[in-house]
């Protein structure tokens, strides 16, 4: 087995699990049914096309900067006043794996390298920054999330970390947990949205520094301005 790594980061994400209506919640952590979701667009999918090749795929989540819950609030003045408020993560960074045969994760980091739709954290408001695709390691998700090196750049690193280990949370799937998410997407219809459950292990690792001052993105909002 191999796993694909992406480096999921932007101004602002939200992971929405069951949120339905007037209040749009956001997970702390990026979601199988959204990361299924940004590769389904990539790939060119319709929204009633199957997705049970890419449930396949066994998924997991290690928390390099978790961010601050921040909550956006909406009144719509129509025959009455419509309240709604949507959550976000702002400032975030986490490190997504999937987990599953090589050739087919390489058709998927070719597809999100060169996708055919836009591609977004959870809303289309949240287009990730760059890098997003780092690459496919030759490991089980757990070991290849775990011996990955924090994405922090070493500034941000002193900044988040007052001692000498980086203890990381990590969440990944697991048939065998107790602990479950209503999180594998079955149909992304606009007709008929359905979710399933999958089983979920959280736990704290300690992740080695990446020892580099380089950004921690390209993204650069000012070069639309030159």
């Amino acid at each position: 087995m191999a796993t694909l790594l992406l480096r999921l980061a932007a101004p602002m994400q939200s992971w929405g699990a069951e949120s339905k209506f007037e209040t749009r919640r956001t997970l702390p952590y990026p979601t199988k049914s959204g990361v299924i979701g940004m590769i389904a667009a990539a790939l060119g999918f319709s929204r009633d096309q199957s997705l049970e090749d890419l449930n396949m795929l066994r998924f997991g989540v290690r928390a390099d900067k978790e961010g601050v819950l921040m909550r956006d609030y909406h009144t719509v003045q129509a025959e009455k006043p419509y309240i709604t408020e949507r959550y976000y993560i702002a400032d975030a960074v986490f490190l997504a794996g999937l987990e599953g045969e090589r050739q087919k994760l390489e058709n998927l980091e070719n597809a999100l390298r060169s996708p055919v739709y836009p591609l977004y954290l959870g809303r289309r408001s949240c287009p990730p920054t760059m890098p997003l695709v780092l690459g496919i390691r030759d490991k089980e998700l757990h070991a290849a999330l775990n011996e990955e090196p924090w994405l922090l750049s070493e500034w941000r690193q002193k900044k988040a970390c007052n001692n000498d280990e980086n203890v990381l949370r990590f969440i990944i799937e697991d048939e065998s947990s107790n602990s479950a998410i209503r999180d594998v997407p079955l149909s992304f219809s606009k007709t008929r949205r359905e979710h399933g459950w999958r089983g979920v292990t959280c736990c704290d690792n300690t992740v080695m520094k990446n020892g580099s001052d380089e950004a921690e993105t390209l993204h650069d909002p000012f070069n639309e301005l030159r």
